[in-house]
């Protein structure tokens, strides 16, 4: 695959600094950021959910520390899918992200990538998470291909439905089951909440992403809950983290955690409560600072699943 050289300008979003920019060789620039290597909040919150999940498994009584391997697995799926998502999702979105300013120099509408390069890379990318996908017993394979449904009719949701977040939050938080099934091969309860709370978490963070792009957006005529939610951003971003919590809370007592579970839940509500009370809509980078701050977020939670493990 060849690139042209005409992704030299960095995306306002990427990560400044990013090896990205700074190392990689020039025809890997614009499928590196196809794949939004050089915006890596995007795996984390695909890979937290997966994370959650085996350190819940791990803490259920009787209790110990997460699989380390499936954790590695994990991390390696979540960059190959995201970054497969995303060169899927500019395919689709390429008429769109020409006309929104802040998408317009992605790779496939400013020339840098063809069509049949981007789709070709997705492939392979795809076939990176596969591999990592057969690592996990069946019933956990199964799942995961179920999961490619959600994913292919995600990008169209934004024409549609003014819930386009509501649909990324089923596709991106599908690892709340993975982690669990790894475990223990079965279903439950803990995973289902844990999945639900998932996209009640994903509708609040990218709808303070979605800020960013409320005014083109509404000029293009794409939709999203930062357009329905308008003014009252601050109040429905805030009820979606309360129901976040709730699922989270009900999903760790259902599996009987120890103590340090709810704690971290704890910690966690209230820098969602940090997130929701410093959020300007108007302000682009603030939008973006508090939407990456999720990765710390997910730390958080993280934190007090496997500490619950261990105190068990």
């Amino acid at each position: 695959m060849t690139a042209t050289p005409t992704d030299n300008l960095t995306p306002a979003d990427a990560v400044r600094g990013h090896w990205v920019t700074h190392y990689a060789p020039d025809w890997l620039k614009p499928y590196a950021r196809l794949a939004r290597w050089d915006r890596p909040i995007g795996w984390w919150l695909l890979m937290w959910p997966c994370w959650w999940s085996a350190a819940m498994a791990a803490a259920n009584p009787p209790a110990g520390m997460p699989n380390l391997w499936h954790l590695v697995l994990f991390m390696v799926g979540a960059i190959a899918m995201r970054g497969a998502g995303c060169t899927y999702n500019d395919i689709v979105d390429r008429e769109i992200d020409a006309g929104v300013e802040r998408t317009r120099m992605r790779p496939i509408p400013s020339g840098a990538v063809s069509v049949k390069q981007a789709l070709a890379f997705a492939v392979a990318q795809s076939l990176v998470g596969l591999l990592v996908l057969v690592q996990f017993n069946a019933y956990t394979i199964a799942l995961g291909i179920a999961s490619l449904a959600v994913v292919a009719v995600y990008p169209f949701m934004k024409r549609i439905t003014s819930w386009p977040q509501f649909v990324l939050g089923l596709a991106f938080n599908w690892g709340a089951f993975l982690g669990w099934t790894a475990v223990f091969a079965a279903f439950g309860w803990p995973p289902l909440l844990l999945w639900l709370g998932g996209i009640a978490w994903t509708i609040g963070y990218d709808t303070i992403y979605a800020h960013q792009d409320r005014r083109d957006d509404a000029i293009i005529g794409v939709r999203s809950t930062a357009r329905l939610f308008a003014e009252n951003s601050h109040r429905g971003i805030g009820a979606f983290y309360v129901v976040a919590i709730a699922f989270w809370g009900a999903a760790f007592w259902m599996a009987d955690l120890a103590w340090p579970a709810f704690a971290g839940l704890a910690g966690a509500a209230t820098h969602m409560g940090w997130q929701v009370a410093t959020l300007r809509i108007d302000d682009g980078s603030r939008c973006l600072m508090l939407f990456r701050s999720n990765r710390h977020f997910g730390w958080i939670l993280f934190a007090g699943l496997v500490a619950a493990g261990l105190a068990g």
